[in-house]
């Protein structure tokens, strides 16, 4: 099974599926392995912090849960779509590119 991802860490992203469809938002944190990444503002969840030190307050905390990456789309920045991955090979480099008739962006 392969273990890379269409996103990566500070892509532009738009939610397809789920409680959160049409929402987009900044990619923070990705995790191969699991398939899974999380994106800013989206897929909030309550977690039930304890107080580490003294002094220091627990209680309630809303965060960003992780979602599966198929549940995501790269938005491209230049036609400003939700778009599929294509890959071309540009100087030696491997680039990501916009699918979308007569973008071809890179990012």
């Amino acid at each position: 099974m392969s273990k890379t991802l269409h996103v990566k860490t500070g892509d532009k992203v738009m939610i397809i599926s789920g409680k959160d469809k049409g929402k987009s938002g900044k990619v923070l944190a990705v995790s191969p392995k699991e398939g899974k990444v999380i994106v800013e503002g989206c897929n909030k969840v309550t977690k039930h912090v304890k107080p580490r030190r003294m002094g220091e307050s627990g209680g309630i905390v809303k965060a960003e849960g992780a979602l599966y990456a198929c549940k995501v789309m790269p938005i491209c920045p230049k036609c400003d779509k939700p778009t599929r991955v294509g890959h071309i090979i540009k100087d030696g480099k491997k680039m990501r590119v916009c699918k979308h008739a007569g973008c071809g962006a890179t990012f």
